[in-house]
C-alpha cells in the first residue's frame, strides 16, 4: 500500500466517524444535545383536601338510598363544575346483595376532554351501609361515616382538580367517582362488591381510553401505609413501579413501601378484568387487616391527617405533570 492510499483511507474513516458522531438515535433525539425534561409541580393543599373530607362527613352516611347520599352527589358535581371540568352523571341501578335495588351514579369528570393521552383517576364516594366489625353489637346494622373508607379518597381527588385547573398537564384527566362500591356480601362472592365500577368498566368508550388508572382508596389516615397490592402487580405493575419510584423520590417512601400483599378485591379488579384497562390501587394496609376503624363507626374524622392526604395527593399531582412532558 502506498503512501496516498494510505491518507485516502484516513480521509474515509474520519468521515464515516463524522457522520456517525452526528447521526440521531432511533428515538429521532440527538444523544450528545437532549436535556432532562423538567416541568413545575404546583403544591398539594392538605388542608384544603382535609376540608374537603370534612364537608362529606357532615353529610353523614352515604349509603345508597340516605340522605346524605344524594346531598354528598350533588355537593361533588358542584365542585367539579366550580373547578372547570366537563362532569357527566352515569345513573345505573345497584341491584344488592340483600335483594335491594337502589338508583346510584357514577360521576365522571374530565380535564382537557380532547386529549388522546389521558390517565384515570378514581376513588369510590358511598359509605358503607353496615358496620360488621364494630364491638358494639347495636351498632353493627347501622351505616358508619366513612371518614376513610369513601371520603379521604374523593377529598384527594377534588383537591387535584381545584390545583391544576388554573394551568392544567398537557394531557387529559379523568376523574371518576364510583358508587355503591361498599355494599358488598362479606360471605358473598366478589362481583357483590364493587357495583359502580363494574358498570362503569363494561360501558367504557373505546375513544379516548385512558392509558392506565389510579384507585384511590382509605387514603387518609395516621400512620398510613401502601403496600404494592395483588392485583395491581399482576395486572399494571409498571405503573405500581412508576408511582412508588416517584413517591419515594420525592421523600414520601414511607408511606410507599416496599411491602407486598396479597389481592383486595376493589374497585380496580374489574376495571382491569371487565374493561382491559390497567388500573392499580393506592390502598391502606397493613399485610394483615385494614386497620381497627375499618366498617366500624370510628371511621370518623379522628382517623384523618391531613400529612397522610398530602403525601397522596402530591405524589398523583406530581405523575399528572412529569407524565404530560415524558418525564417519568
Amino acid at each position: 500500500m502506498n503512501q496516498l492510499n494510505i491518507w485516502g483511507l484516513i480521509l474515509v474513516i474520519f468521515f464515516v466517524a463524522s457522520c456517525r458522531s452526528d447521526k440521531p438515535n432511533s428515538s429521532g433525539s440527538d444523544v450528545t444535545t437532549e436535556m432532562p425534561k423538567s416541568v413545575t409541580v404546583p403544591s398539594f393543599d392538605r388542608d384544603s383536601a382535609l376540608a374537603y373530607v370534612r364537608t362529606q362527613v357532615e353529610f353523614g352516611p352515604r349509603n345508597l338510598g340516605g340522605a346524605g347520599h344524594e346531598a354528598c352527589k350533588n355537593w361533588i358535581i358542584s365542585k367539579l363544575n366550580q373547578f372547570g371540568t366537563e362532569v357527566s352523571e352515569q345513573k345505573f341501578k345497584a341491584d344488592l346483595y340483600t335483594g335491594e335495588s337502589f338508583p346510584a351514579t357514577n360521576i365522571i369528570a374530565k380535564i382537557n376532554p380532547g386529549h388522546a393521552h389521558r390517565i384515570l383517576l378514581a376513588a369510590h364516594w358511598d359509605s358503607r351501609h353496615i358496620a360488621e366489625k364494630d364491638p358494639d353489637d347495636e351498632l353493627k346494622k347501622r351505616p358508619i361515616l366513612g371518614a376513610d373508607d369513601g371520603a379521604s379518597g374523593v377529598g384527594v381527588l377534588l383537591e387535584i382538580a381545584r390545583t391544576i385547573q388554573n394551568s392544567p398537564p398537557d394531557l387529559g384527566v379523568d376523574l371518576v367517582f364510583f358508587d355503591a362500591e361498599d355494599h358488598g356480601d362479606n360471605d358473598g362472592q366478589s362481583d357483590t362488591w364493587c357495583l359502580g365500577s363494574q358498570y362503569w368498566a363494561r360501558n367504557l368508550h373505546a375513544n379516548n381510553r385512558p392509558q392506565y388508572g389510579i384507585l384511590l382508596d382509605m387514603v387518609g389516615s395516621k400512620g398510613a401505609t401502601f403496600p404494592k397490592e395483588g392485583i395491581s402487580v399482576t395486572y399494571a405493575n409498571g405503573v405500581v413501579e412508576k408511582v412508588w419510584n416517584l413517591a419515594k423520590s420525592m421523600g414520601y417512601g414511607h408511606y410507599f413501601t416496599d411491602t407486598r400483599i396479597n389481592q383486595i378485591v376493589d374497585d380496580h379488579l374489574f376495571v382491569n378484568q371487565l374493561a382491559g384497562l390497567p388500573m392499580i390501587d393506592i390502598i391502606n394496609h397493613t399485610g394483615r387487616s385494614f386497620g381497627a376503624y375499618h366498617h366500624t363507626h370510628d371511621d370518623d374524622m379522628d382517623v384523618i391527617d391531613r400529612n397522610t392526604l398530602r403525601a397522596v395527593g402530591q405524589v398523583i399531582t406530581a405523575l399528572l405533570y412529569k407524565e404530560s412532558v415524558g418525564a417519568i
